[in-house]
């Protein structure tokens, strides 16, 4: 991905061209730049492209995605936290095994009378699994 690993080490070695862009930032927009030239970023894009679709919901590519609009209508429950937790771990490790999730927290959104609006507020933390020091994470409604 952003990294360029020219020896067998396992040592992560930096981009060299700093100009050299990594894939589109997400929402695309047409005013400005529309590149991810860091690494995180892109990877940010991507882990939050990869929760927010749908298993089937991609054309010529139908096993990308979580199927986490299923949970949408269910009691919230603990249960269904992990549930969704081993859904979110078996696409992450399937589509970008490069990433060590260290914490997934899951809310169901709700009004501000207390009422939920069957939507999914996502948490993800996650770091690099050859460089545990780029910890970052992301946010992710579903719904």
């Amino acid at each position: 991905m952003a990294y360029i690993d020219k020896s067998k080490t396992g040592k992560t070695l930096p981009d060299l061209d700093e100009l050299q862009s990594l894939g589109f930032k997400l929402p695309v927009e047409f005013d400005g730049d529309a590149m991810t030239l860091d690494t995180l970023e892109a990877i940010k894009v991507n882990l939050r492209s990869l929760i927010s679709t749908e298993t089937g919901e991609r054309l010529m590519q139908p096993n990308l995605g979580a199927r986490l609009k299923r949970f949408l209508f269910e009691p919230f429950s603990d249960d269904m936290i992990m549930e969704i937790k081993a859904v979110i771990h078996e696409s992450i490790n399937l589509w970008l095994p490069f990433l060590n999730i260290t914490n997934i927290q899951v809310n169901m959104s709700t009004l501000s009378d207390g009422e939920s609006f069957n939507t999914l507020d996502i948490t993800i933390d996650f770091n690099l699994k050859r460089n545990s020091a780029m910890l970052d994470s992301v946010q992710v409604t579903v719904g």
